[in-house]
């Protein structure tokens, strides 16, 4: 990998980090392909249990580069192509069996702002800032947008966000659902981590199928994710990790995986 992406084992999660603070962290060409190579490396490694995603120097990822976008002009094909490919790498990241945290400080605009929604949960300093800003050039969502926005604000907020292509700042992204928690900039990393950290002793089988399914809950009646539930059950019941647990709990043992008591709250404030 070039230094444009960062990876770095921390225990049993990878923070990935884009590393182009001279560009804000642009989802430019050199950037896709490394993160690319940082997902498909997070699914692979058995000994990653959680992931996080930041960015350097105060930013996320400003989204796209518009001086490489204008550079050259492209046949149209070669545009939805050069779109198309980006999901055979970005839906690995939308559905990867593992939890996925956004750690965000200042702008995740644009593909940066589809990029944090992607994860499962989003961790923000109160400088962190959100756009789907391809209105103002003329563009339409793209990495997913149309997908994820309207499954996590709704639709009509989602619309509005949209046509408007406005800033949201950290707390009213937390009050739309978007921020999961607010947390002290100085802190940002290690809240991500403490969060990681906590799935790392959770059945990481049982994490992967709850998320594959609930990613697809929007999209299925009710008999066929009653079908999903019943084959995800079956091969959760067959794993060693539920052994151990049952072992565990006849036996009048601590369970491997507990959340602490005071981290219950959804998306609250540090």
């Amino acid at each position: 990998m070039t230094d444009y992406v960062l990876c770095e084992k921390n225990e049993a999660t990878l923070v990935i980090t884009i590393n182009r603070p001279e560009r804000r962290n642009a989802f430019d060409l050199e950037v896709r392909e490394e993160l690319a190579r940082a997902i498909y490396q997070a699914r692979d490694d058995d000994t990653v249990k959680a992931v996080i995603i930041t960015g350097t120097q105060g930013v996320f990822c400003a989204g796209g580069d518009l001086k490489s976008l204008s550079a050259t002009k492209r046949p149209i094909y070669k545009d939805r192509e050069r779109i198309r490919l980006l999901h055979t790498w970005f839906q690995e990241l939308v559905n990867l069996e593992k939890p996925v945290i956004a750690a965000v400080d200042g702008p995740a605009f644009g593909a940066g702002f589809n990029l944090a929604l992607a994860c499962d949960f989003i961790l923000g300093t109160p400088s962190a800032r959100f756009c789907a800003v391809f209105g103002r050039i003329g563009l339409v969502p793209d990495l997913g947008g149309f997908f994820l926005l309207p499954r996590i604000v709704g639709l009509q907020r989602a619309k509005e966000l949209v046509f408007t292509a406005r800033e949201v700042s950290a707390e009213e992204a937390h009050a739309l659902g978007i921020l999961f928690q607010i947390v002290p900039a100085q802190s940002l990393l290690q809240e991500a981590l403490t969060l990681a950290a906590r799935f790392h002793t959770a059945s990481t089988e049982a994490l992967g199928m709850s998320k594959n399914i609930l990613n697809r809950s929007f999209n299925l009646d009710q008999s066929t994710l009653a079908e999903l539930e019943s084959h995800a059950q079956a091969l959760a019941l067959h794993t060693e990790y539920h052994d151990q647990a049952v072992s565990r709990f006849l036996e009048k043992q601590p369970l491997q995986f507990t959340w602490p008591k005071d981290s219950g709250q959804s998306g609250g404030r540090s």
